[in-house]
């Protein structure tokens, strides 16, 4: 058998020790690359590019997250009349007066068209989905209009209207 041939001295590159990497300078530690691991990724980084849309898909460069302090994110869930008549078996069931849908933290939206007479229960309503609903026969009971007890009278923000009733007899 021949005498296997060693890798290092595949690496020599005309015996100057740079084992392919053309200057020795461009082999030392991590300098030429940018620094060890995530440094040297800013945002003129094309050679890392590949691997931090790896790890973090696209959302490493940029600005995310931190609006002003006043500005206030409007978490309430909003669904729209056409997903609802869509999904009707997944969101409520069917009685003798139509379909009765309780979705307590929506808001219903008026985009689409209704075909089914629907009795949907809602946190609140836009307008256009409180008309499309009524055209088909059916109605929108929101929680403020079940819950007057949360409904302060206006100009009056201490007392409720179940207290005024109350304090008048």
């Amino acid at each position: 058998m021949a005498k296997k041939r060693k890798k290092a001295s595949r690496r020599h590159g005309r015996k100057m020790g740079t084992s392919g990497h053309g200057a020795r300078k461009k082999a030392k530690k991590s300098g030429h690359r940018g620094g060890k691991g995530m440094s040297g990724s800013g945002k003129r980084a094309d050679h890392k590019k590949t691997l931090i849309t790896k790890l973090y898909g696209g959302k490493y460069f940029g600005k995310q997250g931190i609006t002003s302090r006043g500005t206030k994110i409007n978490k309430t869930k909003k669904i729209n009349l056409r997903d609802i008549e869509k999904n009707l078996e997944n969101y409520g069931r069917k009685t003798d007066k139509g379909y009765e849908i309780n979705l307590k933290n929506h808001k219903i939206l008026g985009t689409g068209k209704v075909k089914n007479k629907l009795i949907i229960k809602a946190n609140s309503a836009s307008k256009l989905a409180i008309e499309e609903v009524k055209k088909a026969g059916g109605e929108i009971i929101l929680n403020s209009s079940v819950n007057n007890k949360t409904q302060p009278i206006k100009g009056d923000k201490e007392k409720t209207t179940v207290q005024k009733k109350e304090a008048k007899k």
